[in-house]
């Protein structure tokens, strides 16, 4: 037989080039190339021959080990998003999954998407009509090529209906069938008067799908259809549908996908249960466990991201209760709702994407539909970070912040979506404080403050630079305040005005750590703020070769990555939990093997005696350490020791053996090699 799918795989993978790749990776890939491109030309190859071909070339594929380290891209938030052709990128409620060595994009274009990015000032209730499923492909996460359309208005469904006939088309997600070497698009869908999970095949990722199933009872599922749903691939290659029952979405559910065809949803098994509702239901897996986590219940608003947690290795298995997801509570997850996850596992580190979604039925809740931010965990639970502008690396799996992020958190007072007396991420200090209708350039809400009021916001971290603050302004006088996290300030007057007037100040210098921003009232009148920013526009000072800080990934603190001590380097330290076992990890890469001396930096406050740890390097016990009192939590010192390291990745731990814990941690430094 002569499969499209296998034909379209082959022409593209021939475009691969082998001095981009290891040896040692490229040789089963090219002979998984050779084997596919004789299935595909072969009009006797049976359909499981072709599904085989397809598996081998895939697998093979996904093995590829680039040459190099890859080059960090820069993702910046809050903006609308093209393509590689500069053309608008129309994909909500959808994922990522990645085929091969490819990442693609799928979601939903909508009329309202459209409408809302031509004029973003306004709200858009109800225009959520389907225009079609658009995918996009992907190397690195931040390029996104067109591909295709794999279903739109026209494609025909069940009973001679076509989804331009479904009054609604969403949540989607994507999986790869290795029994029929089929592509499985499921989305939930409204069809004939009935709700239920539409499955649609292709035979290429980019292939123009076509009807597979409409399931509109998953079993153990109290209600016909999902709440909301996505697509989850295990480690194993076992693919599952996330999703919430449809009417109350009290319940987190869990369910496989038939594994013959995919085209079934088996019955569902309950792993989370919140009388409130959630929605936006989605699931990542991090260093071995599984991760569920949602939205509140209220319409695509914005919220914190609430998390159930696996106790086990089954992802059908028992999890925790809910907890936040720490990160997520100053700005309501960077203004957005759970979206989708996308793990990558880099040569050097793991990196989760919260893909979170900000369209809200285009209910005017900020630019930009698509906003990504990293997830790490280097301590027991996972840390979402809300930056604005960040670079990754999806070669390495390493990221930064980029050099452009806005360090003030909810700046343009969107995430609270209605009046409230007191504006998340800023901290009430005195007179009447509100979000107020009627922001700068169009936006929907501005903070006000009066009465000779005032809010702060307390930044966790900024690292040592020049920075610009600069924010737009109306109504009566005022003042903002930015304190440094050695108590020096610097001030910005804001003069009376009739109309928005952007002020500016430019060129102060911060120390790294903790700094706080206060916007007060000069008097009974109100000033009015909207668009704050907080910009390093200094290059900075590089850390040393063969420093690795404790509050960077792939390090891992077993307690909270603080700022409160000063005298630290970069923009945290580990602050260990008072407990055996509670270690400071880092990885450490060496080009060969050899013997190194290893700095430890590190501050002991407590006047009486030493805390005592084991120094475990890659598994094994080297030795014992006593950190001795430096005097005070903000007196740092240097403890040295020579170990053996091995060629490549090496893991270097602080394991405290007492219930006192490990004293504060800086940083490690890794020096040439030992004499």
């Amino acid at each position: 037989m002569v499969d499209r799918g296998l034909e379209y795989l082959v022409s593209e993978y021939q475009t691969r080039t082998p001095t981009k790749y290891t040896t040692d990776s490229w040789k089963p890939f090219a002979k998984a190339l050779t084997a596919a491109a004789e299935a595909a030309g072969d009009t006797s190859t049976t359909p499981s021959d072709v599904a085989d071909a397809k598996t081998a070339l895939m697998s093979a594929a996904a093995g590829l080990k680039a040459a190099d380290e890859g080059t960090f891209q820069t993702i910046t938030n809050n903006t609308f998003w093209n393509d590689t052709s500069g053309n608008p990128i129309y994909s909500q409620g959808g994922g990522v999954f990645k085929f091969g060595d490819t990442y693609y994009w799928y979601g939903v274009h909508y009329t309202g998407a459209e409408l809302y990015r031509a004029n973003p000032t306004r709200k858009y209730d109800g225009n959520v009509s389907f225009v079609s499923i658009p995918v996009y492909s992907s190397k690195d996460l931040v390029n996104w090529k067109f591909e295709n359309r794999v279903a739109t208005r026209s494609t025909k469904i069940n009973n001679g209906a076509t989804l331009g006939q479904a009054g609604w088309v969403g949540r989607l997600g994507v999986s790869y069938n290795e029994n029929t070497g089929k592509y499985v698009l499921a989305t939930q869908a409204y069809v004939g008067g009935g709700h239920g999970v539409l499955l649609l095949q292709g035979d290429s990722p980019t292939d123009t799908f076509d009807y597979g199933y409409f399931q509109t009872q998953i079993t153990n599922s109290p209600t016909t259809g999902t709440g909301d749903q996505t697509v989850f691939t295990d480690d194993n290659g076992k693919d599952y549908l996330i999703f919430s029952n449809r009417e109350g979405r009290g319940r987190a559910f869990v369910s496989r996908f038939r594994e013959s065809d995919s085209l079934r949803v088996e019955p569902a098994v309950q792993i989370g249960q919140n009388s409130s509702g959630r929605e936006g239901n989605a699931m990542f897996k991090l260093d071995g466990t599984y991760y569920h986590a949602a939205s509140d219940l209220h319409g695509w608003n914005s919220s914190v991201a609430h998390v159930l947690e696996s106790t086990s290795g089954n992802i059908q298995g028992s999890y925790t209760g809910e907890y936040t997801l720490a990160g997520t509570e100053m700005d309501y997850s960077h203004v957005t709702q759970t979206g989708f996850f996308v793990t990558v596992k880099g040569t050097k580190q793991n990196t989760v994407i919260f893909a979170g979604d900000r369209w809200a039925d285009f209910a005017w809740n900020g630019i930009g539909y698509n906003q990504w931010m990293p997830v790490t965990k280097t301590g027991a639970r996972p840390q979402f970070h809300s930056v604005s502008q960040w670079q990754f690396n999806a070669t390495t799996g390493e990221w930064r912040v980029g050099p452009a992020n806005n360090y003030i958190l909810n700046p343009d007072i969107q995430a609270d979506r209605i009046i409230v007396s007191s504006v998340r991420g800023w901290r009430n200090l005195s007179g009447s404080v509100t979000n107020v209708n009627g922001g700068v350039n169009g936006s929907r809400f501005a903070l006000q403050v009066s009465n000779s009021g005032g809010v702060e916001q307390r930044i966790e971290s900024v690292p040592a630079g020049t920075y610009t603050l600069s924010l737009h302004a109306r109504g009566s006088a005022g003042q903002v305040v930015i304190t440094g996290a050695n108590g020096s300030q610097r001030s910005l007057g804001i003069p009376s005005s009739s109309g928005w007037a952007k002020r500016e100040l430019t060129g102060f210098d911060l120390p790294g750590g903790a700094a706080t921003v206060t916007v007060r009232a000069s008097g009974s009148g109100g000033v009015t703020v909207d668009q704050l920013s907080l910009v390093k526009t200094s290059a900075g000072t590089p850390a040393p070769p063969g420093r690795y800080e404790a509050e960077t990934a792939p390090a891992q603190c077993r307690g909270t990555i603080d700022s409160d001590q000063a005298g630290y380097s970069g923009s945290g330290f580990c602050n260990g939990d008072p407990a055996v076992g509670a270690f400071a990890e880092f990885t450490v890469n060496s080009a060969t093997a050899r013997t190194a001396t290893l700095g430890i930096r590190f501050a002991h406050g407590a006047t009486t005696g030493s805390r005592s740890a084991n120094l475990v390097i890659n598994g094994a016990t080297t030795g014992a350490l006593s950190f001795e009192s430096t005097g005070a939590w903000t007196t740092w010192t240097t403890k040295t020791v020579t170990v053996s390291l091995n060629a490549g990745s090496n893991t270097i731990r602080l394991d405290p053996t007492t219930a006192t814990g490990l004293p504060n941690v800086d940083y490690l430094d890794v020096g040439a090699t030992a004499s």
